[in-house]
């Protein structure tokens, strides 16, 4: 019998410690769905800084929000990260429309791709459809000089996960430009990116390189560019347009960052990216990852739990277009020679999260799913290998054996509203993001009791 106690006493023991995770993940969710605050403060953002593109005054506001608003919470510390980042503006409202040879016009619902150069004036010329990226690499010249390439690749519906439609598409945004004007195209238009057949142009980053022919690249809306292709097919289209977007030199910014202090100084970081597309009021991109993580660290504190390690909520600035935020920091707290173990992000939108990705070993992913049994109750079933996320990878780099996480939610409505008009505050479930809220301080929990 008396062999027996060890095992008997570990196994309690285990028991045990898995009834007060539970007990405390309850608190967590109640605290989140009862008395939350991230609905309310995603609403501020939204409505009293509205769309905040790096560089901008807006996303200057933001900082100074989020400064304010951290620092409410009486955190162990709130502080600035001075950073360089880039600066774009869009100008004046964009224009464009097309003719036919019968004569007959339609305006377009466009927006230029973030990055992209002016048309200096109304150009015009005549449209190219080419079907995605490999297929623009294999014309010439010829083919398409001092013509508008329009660059038509549709998302894949039949893709359960959205995110790999959007992957599949990013080349013709991302690229597209810069290829065309190696072959000296006139512009590009590309099909926005986008799951749902609507009139919402979607714009986003891309890039030349150095020595390029920079021309114009901009996002039409899903309907306009299934209404080209049709027009295509009868004869040929023109395509007229006007874009007063620029590039200035890069700027001073900041990521905002709150902390409570652990036993010791061993680094969990989470967060999302305080900067958004200057269309919309960037609502779920990525207002609702800054709601979901302040309100991880709020309702951690109001809890009272006492951290193993330093808890860390940084608010990144320039995911959009440069990363920055997330490079900078990376470097920084490197050269500080600080021990990083973990890091978590949420830049998926508000919506229903379903558990979490994992970026790490297969020791890391058994760790991360073992916790399923606590969180299955509150439908956090998926735990999977896959990305964390843009602003913590350049983590990697300095901690290559650190576990990273992101925030896996329901995708089906994401790309309705990424990077336009429509991302607004009012597309946003109050519970879905209060859920979300509660996965963050939930796993950051886990992680600060199981690492070492």
């Amino acid at each position: 019998m008396k062999k027996l106690l060890p095992l008997l006493f570990i196994v309690i023991s285990a028991n045990s410690f898995a009834q007060t995770d539970s007990t405390f993940i309850r608190k967590i969710y109640d605290e989140a769905l009862e008395q939350g605050e991230s609905h309310k403060n995603l609403r501020s953002l939204c409505k009293d800084i509205g769309a905040r593109i790096t560089g901008s005054a807006e996303a200057q506001m933001a900082i100074k929000w989020g400064e304010k608003l951290l620092k409410s919470y009486n955190f162990d510390t709130v502080y600035l990260q001075e950073i360089k980042v880039p600066h774009w503006e869009r100008g004046t409202t964009e224009a464009a429309w097309i003719e036919n040879e019968d004569g007959e016009i339609i305006k377009l619902d466009i927006l230029a791709l973030g990055g992209s150069v002016g048309t200096n004036g109304l150009i015009s010329g005549e449209v190219i459809e080419v079907s995605d990226l490999k297929a623009l690499k294999q014309l010439t010249e010829d083919d398409v000089k001092g013509k508008i390439v329009f660059l038509s690749q549709p998302f894949d519906k039949k893709n359960i996960q959205t995110s790999k439609s959007y992957g599949a598409c990013y080349p013709i945004r991302g690229l597209g430009t810069n290829e065309a004007g190696k072959l000296n195209a006139r512009a590009v238009v590309i099909r926005s990116l986008a799951t749902p057949e609507d009139d919402f142009p979607h714009t986003g980053t891309m890039s030349y390189d150095t020595d390029v022919n920079k021309i114009p690249g901009a996002a039409m809306s899903t309907n306009n560019a299934t209404l080209l292709s049709n027009w295509l097919k009868k004869g040929k289209v023109t395509l007229k347009i006007e874009m007063d977007c620029k590039t200035y030199p890069n700027v001073t910014s900041y990521n905002v960052i709150a902390e409570i202090n652990g036993k010791d100084d061993k680094v969990i970081t989470w967060g999302g990216h305080l900067d958004s597309w200057d269309v919309g009021e960037g609502a779920h991109d990525d207002g609702a990852g800054i709601a979901h993580s302040i309100e991880a660290l709020r309702i951690l504190k109001k809890l009272g739990y006492q951290p193993n390690h330093k808890l860390r909520c940084v608010l990144f600035m320039n995911e959009e277009n440069g990363n920055m935020g997330g490079k900078s920091y990376a470097k920084i707290v490197s050269e500080k020679k600080e021990e990083h173990i973990c890091a978590i992000e949420s830049d998926r939108g508000g919506f229903l999260p379903v558990g979490f990705d994992v970026n790490g070993t297969n020791e890391h992913l058994k760790m991360v799913q073992s916790f399923e049994t606590l969180l299955s109750s509150f439908e956090l079933y998926r735990f999977r290998k896959g990305f964390g996320g843009v602003d913590i990878g350049p983590l990697k780099e300095y901690y290559p054996n650190m576990i990273q996480l992101g925030l896996a939610i329901n995708s089906q409505a994401y790309f309705n509203y990424h990077h336009t008009h429509n991302d607004v505050f009012e597309n946003v479930n109050k519970r879905e993001l209060e859920l979300g809220s509660a996965a963050m301080a939930s796993m950051i929990y886990l992680m600060d009791k199981t690492l070492e």
